[in-house]
């Protein structure tokens, strides 16, 4: 089968297209042929190396596609389903195995490409919404990155809930998807002071939560935007690692919470996941929930698709396809 291999971490040109033997499934896994492919800025720590792995790695852990073998004591399960994961183990490939506990079943009505586009997104935006900072109709979200993967689902989500949506973009035209999305401003970072921007819009109080991806370009910017006892959810790091803080911050700024979140730890359940991603794949297929997927790359192009991330010349969701 063909997969993309990582021999030494560098740049997009690290991954390499190659051929490789086609997995078995051990106990409790199930082998699945692949039909679309979620990249996210994970893979590209492990590029890089800033997470550390062992080399030669096949990168990746979301997919969709169709059940083709079943290990032993695998139930729920049958062959020629169509089934998407966030914890596929290499999934820069044709083919590749997942644990049967964290497969969940796509619903009728729902592509393959819609399932992995909205698996590992739709579920960090679930999370953030319901669980991290639980919002409440008519609270404010500052929302970092707004037209970016997450940014767009949890808009929708924040305001399906009847909160208030404030997010951060680069470009006009980025703004405008994040207004479709259903914020109700979009502040261009490029051309605003977006903490000046924030308290204008919500009369000095500031927001009840800020929700960043980014990271350490302008952090202290977020705490400023932030009502006392507010929260920051820190669930990325797009722009770098944020420097060492030193708590007494969150004091002088108003006995404010600070959180590094992570998916991992909001579906250690079965019953987690399956309402996470029950929620977001129903909502998909009945469209209360719009996919951006416009960005599909073949498998062969996974470095050009990581470079356009890096580069930030997507929006939405981007996509492999073996």
């Amino acid at each position: 089968m063909k997969a993309i291999q990582i021999r030494a971490t560098g740049g997009p040109e690290a991954l390499e297209l190659v051929e490789l033997p086609i997995p078995q499934p051990a106990p409790g896994q199930v082998l699945v042929r692949i039909e679309a492919i979620g990249v996210n800025f994970i893979e590209v720590y492990f590029r890089r190396g800033q997470y550390k792995a062992t080399l030669p790695l096949t990168p990746g852990s979301e997919a969709a596609g169709v059940v083709e073998a079943l290990g032993a004591g695998v139930s729920g399960f049958a062959v020629g389903d169509l089934v998407a994961t966030v914890g596929m183990m290499g999934s820069y490939a044709e083919y590749a195995l997942a644990p049967a506990t964290q497969l969940v079943k796509v619903p009728d009505g729902l592509t393959p490409e819609k399932a992995a586009a909205a698996m590992l997104q739709g579920m960090t935006a679930h999370y953030l919404a319901y669980s991290t900072w639980p919002l409440k109709k008519g609270e404010t979200a500052l929302i970092h990155a707004g037209a970016g993967g997450v940014g767009l689902l949890l808009t929708q989500i924040a305001t399906r809930i009847g909160a208030r949506v404030i997010t951060t973009v680069s470009t006009q035209e980025k703004a405008e998807l994040s207004r479709e999305a259903g914020a109700s401003e979009a502040i261009l970072y490029t051309q605003q002071d977006f903490v000046a921007e924030v308290k204008r819009l919500t009369g000095g109080h500031g927001v009840d939560v800020v929700y960043d991806s980014v990271g350490k370009t302008t952090f202290e910017g977020r705490l400023n935007c932030l009502r006392p006892r507010g929260m920051l959810a820190l669930f990325g790091g797009s722009g770098g690692a944020v420097p060492p803080i030193d708590p007494i911050q969150l004091s002088t700024r108003g006995s404010l919470f600070l959180t590094r979140p992570t998916l991992a730890h909001y579906i250690a359940t079965r019953e987690e996941l399956e309402w996470r991603a029950g929620d977001v794949l129903k909502w998909a297929a009945d469209g209360e929930l719009k996919l951006r997927a416009e960005h599909v790359y073949a498998l062969e192009d996974a470095a050009r698709a990581h470079a356009d991330l890096e580069d930030r010349k997507t929006t939405g969701k981007i996509l492999l396809e073996p």
